[in-house]
């Protein structure tokens, strides 16, 4: 057991450091226990750090690179006390990033193309604007919506998906953003964000674009405004989706990404619920589902494109196994289709079981597994 007695009680290093008549920020942010004062909202250590050019400085950590020859803890621990800084959501110190322009366009500036975009820096970036996001929305939401030209650069940068979890959160397909703050959001209908999206299908060969591209239309589906909830299930963005997925040249995490954003809109709840809930919801309640006949009938023009896919008389690819050879392989991107496939019969639309039908279908997919 411990005993405070008067006299032996240690100051803290911080205030060690304040007592000085001259201290730098990096004297501060080199201090295990600075985290731990700011949130018990040390007055002297707030007021210090509330000052402009501090805060110029805890950005320029975040979204600045640091030089090759510099010191490790420039490199790796002052970006992160500064995030943390940040983070820790004192109101004064976000109220003076949020306030100033200049230092809201330096923030911002992370994401233009001449900057590195290392995956460590770009997480901080990604908590700074999200806690911006949930603290100082609407003077953060009017920001943005002068600067609309930052949804194309982190658009460029989906691919990080720290930067994607920045721009789903932006566009409100989040359940808690969207929910808390209806009107900051409504001017996003009027943007061609969901075609930037998109449209990466096209230009990038990444699969980690394809596959973060496609979370984000996900999470549109399930959570977005209802401006941008119609956009995405219209007949002619559907017909923008299967272009890039039916295309010859690009590679198969198109495909597979892309039947992943129509199986969402299908059915939103399909990709939280895992497939264990899934099968029960259908075994024992029947179709549930409900899906737009807009949307829907969209999908089917391209269901026989889809099909032709499905053929492996004229595949030549073989995998060896250790139980013998695969001739040819069933692929990742033939099973999503038949997910795909699985979902159209619980959606309750007549059409598209009749072009299920008609196309012999069902028959095609057993014929792939079992004939």
């Amino acid at each position: 057991m411990f005993w405070r007695m008067a006299g032996l009680s240690t100051a803290s290093p911080v205030e060690t450091i304040l007592d000085k008549e001259n201290f730098t920020l990096e004297e501060l942010l080199d201090e295990d226990e600075i985290i731990q004062e700011c949130k018990a909202l040390n007055g002297r250590l707030i007021n210090f750090l509330r000052e402009r050019a501090q805060v110029e400085q805890l950005i320029r950590y975040i979204v600045e690179e640091a030089p090759e020859d510099a010191e490790k803890k420039r490199t790796f621990k002052f970006p992160f006390i500064a995030c943390e800084i940040f983070t820790c959501e004192v109101d004064i110190i976000l109220k003076t990033l949020v306030e100033d322009e200049e230092l809201m366009n330096l923030l911002f500036s992370f994401l233009e193309p001449k900057h590195s975009h290392s995956t460590l820096l770009a997480g901080y970036f990604s908590k700074v604007v999200i806690c911006l996001l949930l603290r100082k929305t609407v003077p953060l939401m009017h920001y943005i919506q002068v600067h609309q030209e930052f949804f194309r650069q982190m658009v460029d940068l989906i691919g990080i998906t720290s930067i994607m979890e920045v721009l789903i959160r932006l566009i409100g397909a989040d359940e808690h953003m969207f929910t808390n703050n209806m009107e900051a959001m409504q001017w996003l209908d009027s943007t061609d964000v969901l075609e930037m999206i998109v449209d990466k299908f096209s230009s990038s060969d990444c699969p980690e674009v394809h596959a973060n591209a496609a979370e984000t239309l996900c999470s549109i589906t399930r959570y977005a405004p209802p401006g941008l909830a119609s956009k995405i299930s219209s007949p002619s963005f559907i017909g923008r989706l299967f272009r890039h997925a039916l295309e010859d040249s690009r590679p198969k995490s198109v495909l597979v990404n892309s039947l992943s954003v129509c199986i969402s809109l299908l059915d939103p709840k399909r990709l939280t619920l895992g497939t264990y809930h899934m099968y029960n919801r259908q075994l024992t309640h029947g179709s549930t589902i409900t899906a737009n006949p807009e949307t829907v009938e969209g999908m089917l023009e391209s269901l026989g494109d889809l099909l032709k896919l499905l053929d492996v008389s004229s595949e030549e690819s073989v995998l060896l196994t250790t139980y013998g050879k695969l001739q040819p392989p069933l692929g990742k991107h033939r099973l999503k289709i038949v997910e795909f496939i699985s979902v159209l019969p619980t959606i309750g639309s007549e059409a598209a079981e009749k072009e299920l039908i008609r196309l012999g279908a069902i028959q095609q997919i057993l014929d792939l597994f079992f004939k």
